[in-house]
């Protein structure tokens, strides 16, 4: 067994001694032996004991010593799964709720990893992080291979990808959806954000996989410039790389749904989705591309006509006052302003907005949301999101130099009451959007995660 946690280790076993972002796994090479291991992987072999029997193996870059390890022992390489990795900072989520429901109908089986579930058909484990560790990832694979998965749709989240945690992986099919302001207190900055992304390109899997990169997006632009083979996907910028583009013009988006044209190479057809909002319309194209670089033909696209959603993604709640309230995943400000911007264009009387700001997490993003919900909601309720470690009240105040300008705006740090003011407030041909937490069923307040729905708080509020 193989282990990087020196507490776990047993006599026999080889330990690896991964780095970390607050302490280094080589400190603790002295405890792993004491317990018995029989192999230290480090980037200095001189920090292991002499004359305990130990064999040091010199690895560079032990992350990815760990990967090549993962691969070889759960034989990763030999399982003939189709990988499409999946990163960006808005729309991962829904990118493989809508892979799945097409390539299920095309008659693959599926495995999904991402920020909901790890699931196959007949298994389902909920996610305690969008992306695995690299020995956890390796073994699902395995276990999806043993239950007859050929295809495999995965979110591949920027700290996962800096960290080497998919190495070992081969790619078929990476897709690029978007790079906007997140994560900034573990990247820094933008471009070192942006650098962690573009590493399922240039460094994960094999040479020659098909990337699907969003053209609209300026990262992606500048993506397609530096990586062949690609397909540029876009509803403005569809015709940018080295291959063919997938070209998407919206014919109608209403409270009902939307309407594509879409154009590939000498191919146009129509799509039809009862999804919202043109966001919508750029997942659409993602899951076109995806699906034609992986062989299906135009025919089988309109598979997609009959996806109904993800949970907690402009998710639709009905209640017994017909209100039009959705409850949404969107937690930055660029998903903010997707969110809010499409809803606003869909002819309600007043768009209200309930939201708040991660505690722990970067504090840069706060007044932008702010900002973000400013310029499209009638009326911003600020509250609490799940504050973790930090004051609620402390993080609305780093909220607040956003919200200058508003038309209307309320404080409430508690997250229920803040959902009732709103219910309360509005009027039918108005809309609610909650915003920030979506699928998620609880709150983390001090470490302790609380039970919590937006969606369930909605039906006992609303009836």
């Amino acid at each position: 067994m193989v282990r990087t946690d020196s507490r776990q280790v047993r006599p026999g076993e080889v330990f690896v001694a991964v780095p970390g972002a607050g302490l280094d796994g080589a400190c603790f090479i002295s405890d792993a032996v004491e317990r018995g291991a029989a192999w230290v992987v480090t980037r200095d072999p001189g920090g292991v004991p002499q004359g305990r029997g130990v064999r040091a193996v010199a690895h560079p870059m032990p992350r990815r010593a760990l990967g090549e390890l993962a691969a070889a022992r759960f034989r990763t390489a030999q399982h003939g799964l189709t990988l499409v990795g999946i990163t960006g900072t808005n729309g991962k989520t829904t990118l493989t709720y809508m892979l799945e429901h097409l390539l299920a109908a095309a008659g693959r089986t599926v495995g999904v990893i991402g920020t909901v579930s790890y699931r196959w058909p007949g298994f389902c484990l909920e996610a305690p992080m969008t992306t695995p560790d690299c020995w956890q990832l390796h073994e699902l694979l395995a276990n999806m291979a043993a239950a007859g998965v050929d295809t495999v749709v995965m979110e591949v989240s920027s700290h996962a990808l800096h960290q080497d945690r998919v190495w070992g992986l081969d790619y078929d099919v990476a897709v690029l959806l978007n790079v906007t302001q997140d994560h900034l207190d573990y990247h820094k900055t933008m471009d070192d954000y942006f650098r962690a992304k573009a590493k399922l390109f240039h460094e994960m899997g094999r040479a020659g996989k098909t990337g699907v990169i969003n053209a609209d997006d300026a990262y992606g632009r500048m993506l397609l410039g530096r990586y062949t083979p690609a397909m540029g996907f876009g509803l403005y910028y569809p015709n940018v790389g080295s291959g063919p583009g997938l070209a998407g013009s919206v014919k109608a988006c209403t409270a009902r749904g939307l309407e594509l044209l879409v154009k590939y190479g000498e191919q146009t057809w129509t799509l039809t989705s009862p999804l919202i909002g043109k966001h919508n319309a750029s997942n659409l194209l993602a899951a076109q591309s995806v699906g034609l670089a992986l062989g299906l033909k135009p025919k089988a696209l309109k598979a997609l006509e009959t996806f109904t959603g993800v949970p907690g993604r402009l998710e639709r709640i009905p209640n017994a006052r017909s209100l039009d309230v959705f409850v949404d995943y969107a937690h930055t400000p660029d998903a903010l302003e997707n969110v809010l911007s499409n809803v606003r264009e869909l002819g309600f009387r007043k768009v209200f907005c309930v939201f708040g700001c991660g505690g722990n997490r970067d504090r840069a993003k706060r007044p932008l949301m702010g900002q973000a919900v400013c310029r499209y909601a009638d009326v911003a309720v600020l509250t609490s999101d799940n504050p973790r470690g930090e004051d609620p009240l402390a993080i609305m105040a780093d909220v607040r130099p956003g919200l200058t300008g508003c038309a209307r705006v309320i404080e409430e740090p508690d997250r229920a009451a803040a959902i009732a003011l709103a219910l309360k407030t509005m009027e039918p041909g108005d809309v609610l959007v909650i915003a920030g937490k979506g699928h998620e069923s609880y709150q983390e307040i001090q470490g302790v995660r609380h039970p919590f729905s937006d969606a369930a708080m909605v039906r006992e509020l609303a009836g």
